[in-house]
């Protein structure tokens, strides 16, 4: 499964001042870890997103917002932004959304 390389080269860009963050390939795209944590990806031409057990509701409730499946199991604490919604605004403000959530985890 391929990714969108525009899309991944503009949440590297947006990313690319915090030197915590390294890119992987995961899920079949690209994914962006902060001190080892997974925090957002881009699987084929959307936005996946960590969130915060608490800002999930109001995650899923943003345009272009689904619960993240996995063979037919939705992943809590997870969301995929499809990729027409995001211009530059609403992509930063996912990108600060994936970072908040694992900033409380031990790094890996």
């Amino acid at each position: 499964m391929a990714y969108d390389e525009v899309l991944a080269e503009r949440v590297r860009d947006l990313l690319e001042e915090d030197c915590e963050v390294v890119a992987k390939k995961m899920f079949g795209g690209l994914v962006f870890t902060v001190r080892g944590n997974t925090a957002v990806g881009v699987v084929d031409d959307e936005l996946l997103v960590r969130v915060a057990p608490d800002d999930t509701p109001q995650a899923l409730a943003q345009p272009g917002a689904r619960p993240f499946e996995v063979r037919g199991r939705i992943s809590k604490g997870w969301v995929i932004v499809a990729g027409e919604v995001l211009d530059d605004d609403v992509l930063d403000n996912w990108l600060k959304l994936g970072r908040e959530a694992p900033a409380g985890l031990p790094p890996k």
